[in-house]
C-alpha cells in the first residue's frame, strides 16, 4: 500500500462510485483519501460479511473471557488477512482495566499485548524477534466493537496496523451515557499522517450487534445483551444464575 501523503489525505476518494467521507462532528467534515470508508465497503479486497464476522468474534472474546454480561463490553481481534480474505486470528483482549487494577489496561491495548505475546513465544507458531514483531503489526488488521479512545487509537497507529475496524461509535458511547474524550479516531489517523504505516479505517461495522452491548449500562429500560438478565428492576445485566 503506498504511503499517502498530506495533501492527497485531505481530499476525497471515490471507491467503487461511493464517495468516502470523515466522520461529521459537529458542523463540519473532514474528507480523508483511502482513510475513511463506510460499513458496506470492501477496502483491500475484505468483504464486508467477514468484516461483520470478525467483529462478532471480538464480541465472543467476552464471554469466552468468562464475562458475557461485562459492564464495559469493550473487545478487540487482531486477524491476518495477507494470506486470505477470510482472515486468521492471531489474539484478542478485552478491557481489563478493573480486573488488573491498570487504567490503560482497554481492549485494544490488552490485545495487542497478547499478540506481542503470542508472535514472541519461542515455543509458539511464529517465534519472532521483538523487531520481528513490531514489523508483523504491518500486516495485521484490529478489529474493536467500539471507537478507539484516542489513547487507544494513537496505539494503533504507533502499532502500524494495515487496517482499523469498528463497531460502535463515540458519538454513540455518549449519547448511550459512556464519557468519552471528544477525540475521533479519524482526527488521530489525520495527526498521525508523519507514521510511516498508513491506516485504512473503517466504521460503523456490525453496530446493529455491537450498540445493545453498551446501552443497557445507563439505562435501565434498556434490554440486557443476549444471555444476561435483569435480576432487579433497574439493576444491572448479569448472567443469569444456574
Amino acid at each position: 500500500m503506498a504511503i499517502i501523503s498530506r495533501p492527497l489525505l485531505l481530499s476525497v476518494l471515490l471507491l467503487g462510485g461511493t464517495e468516502v467521507l470523515g466522520h461529521r462532528h459537529g458542523t463540519s467534515s473532514v474528507p480523508l483519501h483511502g482513510t475513511l470508508a463506510g460499513p458496506s465497503i470492501a477496502i483491500n479486497s475484505v468483504p464486508p460479511t467477514v468484516r461483520e464476522n470478525w467483529v462478532r468474534r471480538a464480541n465472543a472474546a467476552l464471554a469466552e473471557a468468562g464475562e458475557p454480561c461485562m459492564f464495559a463490553a469493550f473487545a478487540s481481534a487482531i486477524v491476518n488477512h495477507t494470506a486470505s480474505t477470510a482472515g486468521e486470528l492471531v489474539c484478542t483482549g478485552i478491557n481489563s482495566t478493573r480486573q488488573k487494577g491498570d487504567p490503560t489496561l482497554h481492549g485494544e491495548i490488552a490485545a495487542i499485548q497478547n499478540c506481542t505475546a503470542i508472535l514472541t513465544d519461542p515455543t509458539g507458531p511464529y517465534n519472532l524477534t521483538g523487531s520481528q514483531a513490531l514489523a508483523a503489526f504491518a500486516d495485521l488488521t484490529l478489529y474493536t466493537n467500539a471507537e478507539s479512545c484516542p489513547m487507544c487509537a494513537s496505539a494503533i497507529r504507533w502499532a502500524g496496523f494495515r487496517e482499523y475496524i469498528y463497531g460502535t461509535s463515540i458519538e454513540t458511547l455518549i449519547e448511550q451515557g459512556w464519557g468519552q474524550i471528544r477525540i475521533p479516531s479519524i482526527d488521530i489517523v489525520r495527526e498521525s499522517a508523519d507514521l510511516s504505516n498508513p491506516v485504512r479505517l473503517l466504521g460503523g461495522v456490525l453496530s446493529t450487534e455491537t450498540d445493545p452491548l453498551f446501552s443497557w449500562q445507563f439505562d435501565s429500560s434498556a434490554p440486557c445483551p443476549q444471555g444476561c438478565v435483569r435480576p432487579a428492576e433497574g439493576g444491572s445485566c448479569v448472567a443469569p444464575s444456574l
